[in-house]
C-alpha cells in the first residue's frame, strides 16, 4: 500500500503546480521517500518535481498509453515509496477533447482510488467558494475530493471568511496559501521554463514552495488523507516484459531525474553486438523526454548515455543509434548551430544508416536550418518558429515502415510546439493523422524517423526493442 493523493483544480491556473510540488519537497525534507507524478503529457513540471523530490517525475496519462497502464506504471514509479503524489491537468474534468473524462484529473483518480484535493484560486472571491466546492465535490460520486487548498489568499481576513463559507460543505479546508510572487517560475511560450535551464533559481523557487506549504497547510491532515487511500493491487509496469535485457543498465547520468537525459554518463567502451550504446541527447535545449524511455531501451539490451548538444562536440563513444526528444532547440538556436563537430557527428551518423529517433525539437536539430540558422542538415526541411501553438492529442498510424514500428502500427500521441517545419513530411512520411485533420506528417529515410508527435513508448514496448535491435544490427 502506498499513502496516495492527487492535487487538482477547478481550472488551469489555480496553483497546482504550486502546491503539488511544495507539498512533494515539504514532505521529501521530513524524510519521507515521495514518489512524484504527473497527469497528461506535460514534460515541465515533472523536472520540478524531481527536483522537490530527488526520485524521477513520472506522466500517467490515460490517453497515451491507455488506461489499463495507469495504475501499473503509477506503481512501477511509487515502488519502496512512503508517499505518492499525484499533480492533475487542467480542470479537474477536463480530459482529452470530445471523449469523456478519458485523461482527465478525475478519471486517473479513480484509476487509482486515491483522494483528491482542490486546489482553489481564491483571489476574487469569499462566500462563493463555498458554492464551487459544494459542486466540484458532488459532480462525480466516485471522486473523492478529501479536502481543500486555498491559494491566493490575500489577508487574515480574506481566510477568516472563506473558512466561514467553507464549514457547512463537508470538506475540510487542509491549507490557505497567501498570495508569494517570489516563488513564481518563469514562463514563456510552451509553459514553464524547464528546471534544465535554471536549476540553480528553481533549487531556490523548489525551497521556497517547501516553506510556503509548510507554513500555510496542515501536512499532519494532508498525510493523514493520503494513508486513507487503503490497499491498491495490481502488478507494476515492467520495463523488460518481453525484451531480453542482455545483461546492460542505463548508464551512471544517462537519465537525469525527471527522465530527461543528463550529460556525461558511461557505457562499455564502443559498446557491442549485444549492447550498442545508444545516445540520447539531453541539456536544456533537449529536456523533454519520458522517464520509462531510457528504462525500455536498458531493458532491451542498450546501454543508454547521455550527452548535451550544446556543449558536447562529438557523440558518445561507440553510438550505434541516437534518441532525441523535446525541448527548446528554437531558443538555443545559434548556440546548437554554432557546434559544428557536433551537427556533423550527428549527420554522418545519420547519412550512414543508423537508427535515429527524433520527435519535435529533434525534428527541428535535424533539419537544414532553424530561423536561419544552420542544424544538421539531415533531413531536406527548414524550421522556423510560428505565430501559433500546436497543441493536441492525436491518432496516428505508421504510414511506412521505420527503425520504431512497421508501417500500420497504430499509436496516440501528442503534438505540442509553437514551430512549423516545412515540407511538413517527407517522401515517406511517418505518421497519418486522424484529428483534428486527416494529414501526414514526418520524415523516415534511411534510419531516421523524425516527427513532431510525441508518444510514450510505454503503450507500445516494441518500439524500445525495434530501435534497440536495429541498432545492435548495425
Amino acid at each position: 500500500m502506498v499513502a496516495r493523493l492527487v492535487i487538482a483544480a477547478p481550472s488551469s491556473g489555480s496553483g497546482k503546480t504550486t502546491v503539488a510540488t511544495g507539498l512533494m519537497a515539504a514532505f521529501a525534507q521530513a524524510g519521507l521517500a515521495v514518489s512524484p507524478h504527473k497527469v497528461g503529457p506535460d514534460y515541465i513540471d515533472p523536472g520540478y518535481h524531481a527536483l522537490a523530490t530527488g526520485r524521477p517525475g513520472r506522466n500517467l496519462d490515460a490517453y497515451l498509453c491507455g488506461p489499463d497502464l495507469v495504475g501499473p506504471l503509477f506503481a512501477h514509479g511509487a515502488a519502496g515509496c512512503d508517499l505518492a503524489v499525484v499533480e492533475g491537468v487542467m480542470g479537474m474534468f477536463d480530459g482529452a477533447a470530445g471523449q469523456g473524462e478519458l485523461a482527465s484529473t478525475a478519471h486517473v483518480a479513480k484509476l487509482l482510488r486515491a483522494p483528491v484535493v482542490l486546489v482553489v484560486d481564491a483571489s476574487s472571491q469569499s462566500r462563493s467558494v463555498a458554492a464551487l466546492v459544494h459542486g466540484f465535490a458532488s459532480w462525480d460520486p466516485e471522486v473523492r475530493i478529501g479536502g481543500v487548498i486555498l491559494n491566493k489568499v490575500g489577508s487574515d481576513r480574506h481566510e477568516e471568511l472563506l473558512r466561514e463559507a467553507l464549514d457547512s460543505s463537508g470538506v475540510p479546508v487542509l491549507g490557505a496559501l497567501r498570495r508569494a510572487p517570489q516563488v513564481r517560475a518563469p514562463s514563456r511560450h510552451l509553459g514553464l521554463v524547464p528546471v534544465a535551464e535554471r536549476r540553480a533559481e528553481a533549487l531556490d523557487s523548489v525551497a521556497a514552495l517547501a516553506e510556503q506549504v509548510r507554513q500555510g497547510c496542515d501536512l499532519e491532515a494532508v498525510l493523514a488523507l493520503a494513508r486513507s487511500a487503503g490497499a491498491w493491487s495490481g502488478e507494476a509496469w515492467d520495463p523488460g516484459a518481453g525484451s531480453v535485457p542482455a545483461g546492460s543498465a542505463v548508464s551512471d547520468g544517462s537519465a537525469a531525474p525527471g527522465g530527461s537525459a543528463a550529460p556525461g554518463g558511461s557505457a562499455v567502451p564502443g559498446g557491442s553486438a549485444a549492447r550498442p550504446v545508444v545516445a540520447v541527447a539531453g541539456g536544456a535545449a533537449f529536456s523533454f523526454s519520458y522517464a520509462e524511455h531510457a528504462e525500455l531501451l536498458a531493458a532491451a539490451g542498450a546501454d543508454v548515455v547521455g550527452f548535451d548538444p550544446l556543449h558536447d562536440e562529438r557523440l558518445p563513444e561507440g553510438a550505434a543509434g541516437l534518441v532525441i526528444g523535446g525541448g527548446f532547440p528554437e531558443v538555443y538556436a545559434p548556440e546548437l548551430s554554432a557546434n559544428e563537430p557536433l551537427r556533423k557527428a550527428v549527420a554522418d551518423l545519420a547519412t550512414g544508416g543508423a537508427p535515429v529517433a527524433a520527435e519535435c525539437a529533434g525534428l527541428l536539430y535535424l533539419t537544414r536550418e532553424l530561423d536561419g540558422k544552420p542544424m544538421c542538415g539531415v533531413l531536406d526541411a527548414h524550421a522556423r518558429m510560428a505565430e501559433s501553438l500546436t497543441l493536441g492529442y492525436r491518432e496516428a498510424v505508421a504510414v511506412s515502415d521505420s527503425v520504431l514500428a512497421p508501417a500500420g502500427t497504430r499509436m496516440r500521441g501528442h503534438e505540442f510546439h509553437r514551430t512549423v517545419v516545412e515540407p511538413g513530411a517527407g517522401p515517406a512520411p511517418a505518421w497519418g493523422l486522424h484529428a483534428p485533420e486527416r494529414r501526414v506528417e514526418g520524415f523516415v529515410q534511411q534510419g531516421v524517423h523524425a516527427s513532431y508527435l510525441h508518444t510514450h513508448w510505454a503503450a507500445e514496448p516494441g518500439i524500445a526493442r525495434r530501435f534497440v535491435e536495429r541498432c545492435a544490427a548495425g
